[in-house]
């Protein structure tokens, strides 16, 4: 017989501070973008003002010395002044803050339960619409349920480039978590039929595949144009392709129509970085023998509360207790919105700086000099999680002496030299394009030529990597570069 009965269970849970989702939402922000978004909250907050020229803006000025404790100490203050420091809620939210914005995510396996990170992942979402990899793990997280099936979904996923090809081989991501080639490779197959289609594939007759599998208009001839003949399509040699798989040049026509609406790189529809125009939102001076850092604030707009209506909460009896409530939450909301762009600035700032620490030798002497660098190491030296770092670095760019890169720029993978040094995968790609570039177009160097070059300069380099990163750089084999010669020689 089934029974009814009420019971009282008491229930902790982790919930997000606004304060924190709006820190989180503020830091992979552009200043073009937090411009915007600082002009809508001072149109829908009365509270808020924007401070003109000449005058001094309430806020407390970030510096690399000020901590979040002191910036959290000043901004209750002010709550402390009008009478809502009393508030539990509040003081709660403050710890909150201290304890997790510079430690979001942690990997701690006690801190956080599962259900309780998945309620984190959603704050990774941003209004531009989530990345390839954000798409991607989103989908693992409700495909695999094993810790060793979703550890491997991540490596794989973090090795997917922005095109949606996988960069590293499956033996390597087999060897680096100790499991067997085959489970790695169940997995990879899995996420190939994620969205979008075909990411993950290794290269582009597998992406072709995948897709065409997918929406099920695969054939013998299909195939075999795909995996046998793509470098025919690419000399457009339509006829002797018809006459090899032994059909009209109309039926070929057909087939090649349906590999034509095929995406060579589906990853691409989820990029964020269509940046038509750069407006670094970091500036690095050199000083002396010493770098300085500036957060590029030109245009944005300074901030205050508002003091008329500061001195109308002062004065709380000349309100209705409704109107009262609309200041003090209007209030909350202005102080919490603050606090949150003082944490930006300050994390922005300290990213940055840890950053160009690292890399100073690059900045004096040049792309030779650039270190191998991964976000897990900027996040260790911050004291944030390696999110925080991904957040801070996406979409904005410094101003160097040397010039204007990217923040993911300086974030490489490391390569042994033959001395045991580390050497970027970034200066290796450079030396590879000089060499190439001083090459006899006649007598073209072939990868294992490069490879062997590289060594001589203690560079020890596997002939594939050569292989991948000559890929990379769109440079085609060394016969298709002694086609071309001959064939330009000949106009």
């Amino acid at each position: 017989m089934l029974k009814q009965k009420l019971d009282q269970k008491q229930i902790q849970k982790l919930m997000l501070a606004p304060a924190l989702q709006q820190a989180i939402r503020l830091l992979p922000l552009t200043n073009l973008e937090l411009i915007e978004v600082i002009d809508a909250e001072l149109a829908e907050n009365p509270l808020l003002e924007e401070v003109t020229s000449g005058e001094s803006p309430e806020i407390v000025e970030t510096t690399p010395e000020k901590t979040s404790t002191e910036l959290g100490a000043a901004e209750s203050s002010d709550l402390g002044e009008m009478e809502l420091s009393q508030d539990k809620v509040e003081s709660e939210e403050d710890t909150f803050w201290e304890e997790v914005i510079f430690h979001y995510l942690d990997d701690s396996p006690d801190q956080f339960n599962q259900e309780e990170r998945e309620e984190l992942r959603l704050e990774n979402i941003l209004s531009r619409g989530p990345s390839l990899w954000d798409h991607l793990h989103w989908q693992a997280n409700l495909t695999f349920f094993t810790e060793q099936e979703k550890d491997i979904a991540a490596q794989i996923i973090g090795n997917i480039n922005e095109d949606g090809y996988l960069t590293v081989s499956v033996e390597e991501i087999a060897a680096s978590l100790g499991v067997e080639v085959e489970k790695v490779e169940a997995i990879r197959q899995k996420i190939k039929g994620f969205d979008p289609v075909g990411a993950g594939s290794l290269n582009l007759q597998e992406m072709m595949l995948a897709q065409m599998e997918h929406l099920g208009i695969i054939n013998d001839i299909t195939r075999r144009i795909v995996e046998e003949y793509l470098p025919v399509l690419e000399k457009a040699n339509y006829d002797q392709l018809a006459r090899e798989l032994k059909i009209s040049l109309e039926e070929l026509k057909g087939h090649l129509e349906v590999i034509r609406h095929l995406d060579p790189a589906p990853g691409r529809k989820y990029s964020q970085e269509k940046v038509t125009y750069v407006v670094p939102d970091i500036i690095v001076t050199k000083e002396g023998d010493d770098y300085q850092i500036f957060l590029n604030n030109e245009g944005l707009p300074r901030l205050r509360i508002s003091s008329y209506y500061r001195q109308i909460m002062a004065s709380g009896s000349r309100l209705n207790p409704e109107a009262y409530s609309y200041l003090k939450e209007k209030m909350k909301r202005a102080l919490c919105f603050l606090k949150s762009l003082n944490q930006r600035e300050q994390t922005v700032y300290r990213v940055a700086w840890a950053i160009i620490r690292r890399q100073k030798d690059f900045l004096e002497k040049g792309i030779d000099f650039l270190k191998p660098l991964t976000l897990a190491e900027i996040a260790e030296e911050v004291g944030v999680h390696e999110s925080t770092v991904g957040r801070v670095v996406a979409n904005k760019y410094i101003q160097t002496p040397r010039g204007v890169f990217s923040l993911k720029y300086f974030f490489h993978k490391s390569l042994a030299g033959q001395n045991g040094e580390e050497v970027s995968s970034l200066r290796i790609k450079e030396k590879i394009k000089r060499i190439i570039e001083g090459e006899d177009p006649a007598n073209p160097l072939s990868d294992t030529d490069l490879c062997d070059i590289l060594a001589r300069e203690n560079v020890k380099i596997a002939r594939r990597t050569v292989a991948k990163y000559r890929k990379q750089l769109r440079i085609p084999p060394s016969h298709i570069r002694k086609k071309k010669f001959l064939a330009e020689g000949k106009k």
